[in-house]
């Protein structure tokens, strides 16, 4: 399998994994208590791997199309 086909599945699994964390946070605080700590906290660890593999999968076509253009203008 391509690299850039598996940073695409670890975005998409960390995108289910920050979901599925933001759904538990929600229903804990519709429970009327406050909330553990580390429930509130454990959408960040997705959130910044899901801030990471995004700007690497925006990054990639433009990086990808400067590549060709410097490669052709190598050659010539």
């Amino acid at each position: 399998m391509n690299w850039n086909l598996w940073i695409r599945q670890i975005h998409r699994w960390l995108s289910i994994a920050f979901t599925v964390a933001v759904i538990s946070y929600i229903i804990a605080m519709g429970q009327g208590r406050q909330p553990a700590a580390w429930l509130g906290l454990s959408a960040l660890l997705p959130l910044v791997l899901l801030l990471v593999t995004g700007l690497y999968l925006f990054v990639l076509p433009h990086a990808t199309r400067w590549r060709a253009a410097r490669q052709a203008g190598g050659t010539q």
